[in-house]
């Protein structure tokens, strides 16, 4: 095999396994936190947490609780209301059946959930929609930024440390933020 295609395929599976690491969701599934149960991996399917890119919730990561937080200061109105309307919006959209075979690895669409969840909010805390809307794309743009600092400082310690070579981080960089693997959100 060449030195190209052996740097190439090394490249790639960096990338492969650092994007792994990070995960991507978006802030309608990150919005919520599901209820440990046996039905988890299904409720996972439409609002799994964002769990900072790491499985059990352990990372950089906001959790529902931050996301709760945060819309609630956003939009003025109680925490709990908040907490209370993001369980609601799980429960109204857990699946009742498992994905159909040969669809398990599709991912529902995201501007729909992100508007469903939007307009359930404010039909929930008496906010306007729009105002719902932008507080989540700001929660949204602030968990990405978090993320690709996270991302940041994990390539630059793989190349401080001789794990990666800089071109090798900037390349998994590049995909990232170009949608090839997880990492960065989109």
């Amino acid at each position: 095999m060449s030195k190209t295609k052996r740097i190439t395929l090394g490249v790639t599976a960096g990338a492969l396994a650092l994007g792994a690491g990070m995960g991507v969701t978006s802030i309608a599934t990150a919005a919520t936190t599901p209820t440990p149960s046996a039905t988890s991996s299904a409720d996972a399917s439409t609002a799994p947490t964002d769990r900072g890119g790491k499985p059990g919730g352990h990372g950089h990561g906001r959790d529902g609780g931050q996301i709760a937080a945060e819309l609630a200061t956003k939009l003025g109105v109680d925490e709990a209301k908040v907490t209370e309307a993001l369980k609601a919006f799980r429960d109204a959209n857990k699946p009742t059946t498992p994905p159909a075979e040969g669809t398990e690895g599709t991912k529902p669409d995201r501007t729909a959930q992100d508007a469903a969840l939007a307009k359930s909010l404010a039909a929930a805390l008496g906010v306007d929609e729009a105002k719902v809307t932008t507080a989540l794309e700001e929660i949204r743009a602030a968990g990405q930024a978090e993320r690709a600092a996270a991302l940041k400082t994990r390539l630059d310690k793989a190349v401080t440390d001789g794990k990666l070579t800089q071109a090798e981080a900037d390349a998994v960089t590049k995909a990232v933020e170009a949608g090839v693997i997880g990492g960065g959100g989109r």
